[in-house]
């Protein structure tokens, strides 16, 4: 007996909670862009080297990304997981999993176990070398 389709719905949970959470840096920003157009309208900061409110903004352009990013890995990995294929790929995002935080870290060395067993391994050769048929497409 495997969990494997219980992993696939942790990590299609675990994709939409990291894709939500990038809507953080968005807020962080705006603030950014608020805090600069403040900076910008005050006459007496005429003389600043650069604008402090474009760190917000450089830090939350690349929060999002990074975090658009994972929570777009961990989908396809929910897909892969589905399909019984792309094991190393499977492999890789749980382990970038376990760099979230508490419920990336549960999830991710979860997986991975579940993953290293002998069964699982067997599971997903058979299914990459089309000895059995795809279990769930989507």
């Amino acid at each position: 007996m495997h969990n494997v389709d219980t992993y696939r719905t942790l990590f299609i949970i675990k994709g939409i909670l990291t894709l939500v959470f990038s809507l953080f840096f968005v807020l962080y920003m705006a603030m950014g862009g608020f805090f600069s157009a403040a900076i910008m309208l005050d006459s007496s900061n005429n003389d600043l080297p650069f604008n402090p409110g474009m760190i917000f903004v450089i830090i939350g352009g690349i929060g999002f990304l990074i975090t658009i990013t994972l929570g777009i890995l961990t989908l396809y990995a929910a897909k892969y997981l589905g399909q019984r294929t792309n094991y190393t790929f499977i492999f890789v995002v749980a382990i970038l999993n376990c760099l979230t935080g508490a419920l990336g870290i549960v999830l991710g060395v979860l997986t991975l176990v579940e993953l290293n067993k002998p069964e699982i391994k067997a599971l997903f050769s058979a299914q990459e070398h089309g000895l059995i048929p795809t279990k769930n497409p989507y």
